[in-house]
């Protein structure tokens, strides 16, 4: 990763560019700390160029976030990336360190000292990260509760798929090493919650594709039992419990769920002092 310091008239926007890793938080905290030696104290972070960030950079921000609070000064974050943007969104990263659209937007909100901050709107829409994408292991399910005409035409193709490889496509609530949680609101299937609830009732086993937000791995995949069903008014949320995990993906599961609760360990430390 490259950092590219730029002076403004009452602040500082250090431009990052490439993948931010572990490797590179000491980096980070040296700039800032240089700038703050230097007299500077309101700093925003441009993501524009940052294509990749893990949860130990994500803490890094946070603690740069607070060095320059218990020095009278803020750390905002402008033009962020959609990986960024999505990521930092996802754990909450935003509501103690505010994102704008714009390197001025960053400024007048560090020059007017604003607690809060617009999130910058994306241009482009990328795979949402907590799509979870689920079939029955059993076609025949299928068959008996898809319509035919859904079942031909694929409602989000993936690459190498054919048309009459139905896919049900949810949302991800939560991961851990033993299982998942999602909802599921029909697509367009044109079933009731009732019917979903059928459909996936518990013990039914799920072929399922799922991302890990920040990793670089593409799709994991794993073989689920269903272990819980809600119905609601606009699906179904169902708990889920891993039966067939590469050792591959239960590592990567593993290392994201010890991200995500060092994430919130440093979010919760950060808003508590707020």
């Amino acid at each position: 990763m490259q950092v590219t310091v730029e002076p403004r008239e009452n602040f500082t926007i250090l431009h990052l560019r490439g993948e931010f890793d572990t490797f590179y938080c000491a980096l980070l905290q040296k700039e800032v700390d240089s700038l703050i030696a230097s007299g500077v104290t309101r700093i925003t972070l441009n993501l524009r160029l940052v294509k990749f960030i893990n949860s130990t950079a994500l803490g890094a921000i946070i603690k740069a976030s607070k060095v320059l609070s218990s020095k009278g000064g803020k750390l905002v974050v402008s033009r962020p990336s959609v990986f960024c943007k999505d990521i930092m969104e996802k754990v909450g990263l935003d509501r103690v360190v505010p994102m704008f659209d714009s390197d001025e937007a960053a400024g007048a909100a560090l020059l007017a000292d604003r607690s809060t901050g617009s999130r910058a709107k994306a241009t482009s829409e990328l795979e949402d990260d907590t799509t979870v994408l689920f079939a029955p292991t059993d076609g025949k399910r299928v068959d008996h509760f898809i319509p035919e005409s859904v079942r031909t035409t694929l409602s989000n193709p993936q690459p190498g798929q054919s048309s009459g490889n139905w896919r049900g496509i949810g949302r991800m609530l939560a991961l851990d090493t033993e299982g998942l949680r999602f909802t599921w609101n029909g697509g367009n299937s044109g079933l009731t919650p009732f019917e979903m609830g059928q459909m996936l009732s518990l013990g039914t086993d799920l072929t399922v594709k799922f991302r890990l937000p920040l990793l670089k791995k593409g799709h994991c995949e794993a073989v689920v039992t269903v272990s819980e069903v809600e119905e609601r008014p606009d699906g179904v949320k169902l708990a889920t419990t891993f039966t067939e995990l590469e050792p591959e993906t239960l590592a990567a599961v593993k290392q994201y769920a010890a991200d995500m609760a060092f994430l919130k360990k440093e979010l919760r430390s950060a808003t508590e002092k707020r």
